[in-house]
């Protein structure tokens, strides 16, 4: 495993970087970092590995670097996002989301107090 760099906030690391797993192999690339910038929670990564995309949450995601991220599980751990309720949601289409979180809003406020 090549030198990865300095660490880094999941905010600045870029899409495209290598994924090593826990032995040092290479897993794949960070295709999304999922988190909600708002209250500032990272919830993990999207990676593009040769049997399609996977889930890395952020209990198995032991370096985050500005050249890459060294897995802190082996890379046949990692979920489909689909397995993932966090993944997942990142999965919908954003007007799904939005239409979702806004009934959820009319909900909460309409709701007898």
């Amino acid at each position: 495993m090549e030198e990865l760099g300095e660490p880094v906030a999941y905010t600045v690391l870029p899409d495209g970087v290598p994924v090593h797993d826990s032995n040092g192999i290479l897993a794949g690339e960070v295709a999304h970092v999922l988190a909600d910038e708002g209250p500032d929670i990272f919830h993990g990564l999207i990676v593009r590995t040769p049997d399609g995309h996977r889930f890395a949450g952020r209990d198995q995601i032991a370096e985050l670097r500005r050249g890459g991220v060294v897995l802190a599980v082996p890379g046949t751990e990692l979920r489909e996002p689909s397995a993932d309720p966090v993944a997942a949601e990142a999965d919908r289409p954003v007007g799904e989301q939005l239409q979702e979180g806004l009934r959820r809003a009319w909900d909460w406020v309409s709701q007898p107090r």
